[in-house]
């Protein structure tokens, strides 16, 4: 029996026990230490608030079925492996691996859904795997330009993650935007070179960026997205809205704009990148980059994993006290 975490309605958490499968042939069995819960889409799980007869994701395995309730979630898991299946090579045993599985204590899966760590990678380092190719995707997609103008809007953990990466290009000003402190702190922290909370746009911001990234989770924030970008510029959303809507206003000054509105989503590659990215490659890139910016030190709370509930309900009632949530297997 493994323990596992379900989503039982809006706001409701319960870990309970369920079967789990025996690894088959060219299967192993993992004994998860950590998992990450995702703010932006877990919450949106939590609350009720994911759009039904939708597939949970149509390329994770793991992840099959539709979003309802009540279900398993989450995607970011670190564990090792405890037991190999008919045909896997010896040398597997014992190896720290990363897998796109809901939160629970253990979980069988083929070589091809895991990902081993490379020696001198830090488990809860490599929880931050999608986010870094997720924020690698938004980077790729937006195509920022030496000396550009870029603002960021929303500052959660792949708006850091994004944050930094855009840091390292030499633009003449990389503003980025949250409402909360903490997450300000962070961004300059990561490279920003101006923090600011998105109240300070409203009315008429003094800003013409030539490329802004929309990742807070608002759909409100569209028209500040707006806003900020100059004639002909670039807004690359980023953010899963989920059921949630906003009216965003089209015939203001965005209708003589030119500005670009890009839906991005890590699940693609930009057809105009097909020949030289694979997501495999792009895999590879992020798995390059987590030594070089310490995921690890956006985490900000640790919950035991039969405490699950208690870290959405910190998440969804203090999200100011709050940048990446784990939950830590090895205690309980």
């Amino acid at each position: 029996m493994r323990r596992a975490l379900f989503f039982e309605a809006p706001g409701r958490i319960v870990v309970r026990g369920e079967p789990a499968p025996d690894p088959g042939p060219g299967q192993v069995r993992i004994k998860t230490e950590f998992s990450a819960i995702s703010a932006g889409t877990e919450l949106l799980v939590y609350r009720g608030q994911m759009p039904t007869r939708m597939e949970a994701d149509p390329i994770l395995p793991a992840l099959s079925g539709e979003l309802r309730f009540p279900l398993k979630y989450g995607y970011a898991c670190v564990g090792r492996v405890v037991e190999l299946g008919r045909g896997v090579p010896a040398d597997w045993l014992d190896r720290p691996v990363f897998a796109f599985q809901p939160h629970q204590t253990e979980f069988t899966a083929s070589l091809e859904e895991v990902q081993p760590l490379a020696e001198g990678i830090d488990p809860q380092a490599a929880l931050f795997l999608p986010n870094v190719e997720t924020a690698l995707n938004l980077v790729q997609d937006g195509g920022p330009l030496a000396g550009e103008s870029v603002v960021v809007l929303g500052q959660g953990i792949v708006g850091l993650l994004t944050t930094a990466l855009l840091s390292r290009f030499p633009l003449i000003e990389l503003f980025v935007f949250d409402k909360y402190p903490l997450r300000r702190e962070a961004a300059l922290h990561l490279g920003a070179k101006t923090a600011g909370d998105p109240a300070s746009l409203l009315g008429s911001p003094e800003i013409d960026a030539d490329l802004t990234f929309e990742l807070s989770g608002d759909p409100a924030a569209l028209d500040l997205a707006i806003a900020v970008t100059g004639f002909a510029g670039r807004i690359v959303i980023g953010s899963w809205y989920g059921t949630k809507r906003a009216p965003i206003d089209l015939g203001g000054k965005f209708h003589r704009s030119r500005i670009r509105l890009m839906s991005s989503q890590v699940s693609t590659i930009d057809p105009a990148l097909q020949g030289r990215w694979s997501k495999e490659r792009r895999f590879k890139a992020a798995w390059a980059l987590i030594p070089l910016l310490n995921p690890q030190e956006l985490i900000t709370q640790r919950f035991p994993f039969e405490a699950g509930a208690q870290a959405y309900e910190m998440l969804d009632r203090h999200p100011e006290q709050t940048i990446q949530v784990i939950l830590d297997y090895r205690t309980g």
